[in-house]
């Protein structure tokens, strides 16, 4: 059934059309900036799944920047893409409960070019 005006399948192939970056596809040490509706993220990837994120809340909270991890990726609601760390137009959900705007653009940085 239908109720929320999208079928399961519907969001499913939805999602392996955006643009993302997956988890796997980052290691220590790279960076990702990521503007949101709202803000703009960036998160520091490091090892053993945890980040160093600043800007957006976390700057307008005195608290960058913060260690935290990155739950995954959702569409505003309980559903979530623990696989992620970032896509386009969907919110990026932090280990501290915090969830972002819809991310609207994402570069990544590999450590080697930062040296």
């Amino acid at each position: 059934m239908n109720r929320g005006g999208h079928s399961l399948q519907a969001v499913i192939a939805a999602a392996e059309r955006i643009p993302t970056i997956r988890r796997m596809d980052v290691k220590s040490g790279d960076h990702l900036l990521v503007k949101t509706k709202n803000s703009t993220y960036t998160i520091v990837v490091g090892q053993d799944g945890v980040c160093t994120v600043s800007g957006g809340w976390f700057d307008r909270r005195g608290k960058s920047p913060m260690r935290t991890t990155v739950a995954g990726c959702t569409w505003g609601g309980s559903i979530i893409k623990v696989d992620l760390i970032a896509a386009i137009g969907l919110c990026i959900e932090f280990g501290n409960r915090l969830i972002t705007t819809e991310a609207r653009r994402i570069f990544v940085i590999r450590r080697e070019a930062l040296n």
